[in-house]
């Protein structure tokens, strides 16, 4: 079986429960995803200001796993996408696909806010903040 990096550095812990058995051909499967709160936490109104060119997502939607062991997946944005030019929403954009490592987001990011509970049509409930992350991999604009 392939161990990621991590796994293979901090070698075997207790499972929580909260994923399929292991082994099996899926990988790690969380389902109860918990992002506990941070010190001084943000305000989108906040992450807005403090970014010169970036991309404003509201909603993700349509996310399948592309690479189980990378922990890359693939999605589109959904429900209002803005470009954010020198700290203000200038525009709506249209909805963009991406495919994006977990790995990489979560150690690309720059701030956060306040976790909220948070659930989709597709998903599982989770607990998340709203998060400014740099780098973010979007592919393509999509037709709508």
């Amino acid at each position: 079986m392939k161990k990621s990096a991590h796994a293979a550095k901090v070698g075997p812990i207790e499972a929580t429960g909260h994923g399929f058995s292991l082994p099996n051909e899926m990988g790690e499967m969380p389902s109860n995803i918990v992002i506990e709160q941070i010190e001084n936490p943000q305000t989108v109104e906040q992450m807005i200001s403090s970014t010169e060119r970036g991309v404003l997502v509201t909603r993700l939607w349509y996310i399948r796993e592309v690479d189980p062991y990378e922990k890359i997946v693939t999605g589109m944005t959904r429900d209002g996408t803005f470009l954010i030019e020198n700290g203000k929403v200038q525009s709506g954009v249209r909805n963009f696909r991406f495919n994006e490592s977990l790995i990489h987001m979560l150690s690309n990011v720059e701030a956060m806010g306040t976790s909220v509970r948070a659930s989709g049509e597709e998903s599982f409930d989770m607990v998340v903040p709203a998060m400014k992350i740099k780098d973010f991999n979007f592919t393509e604009v999509t037709k709508f």
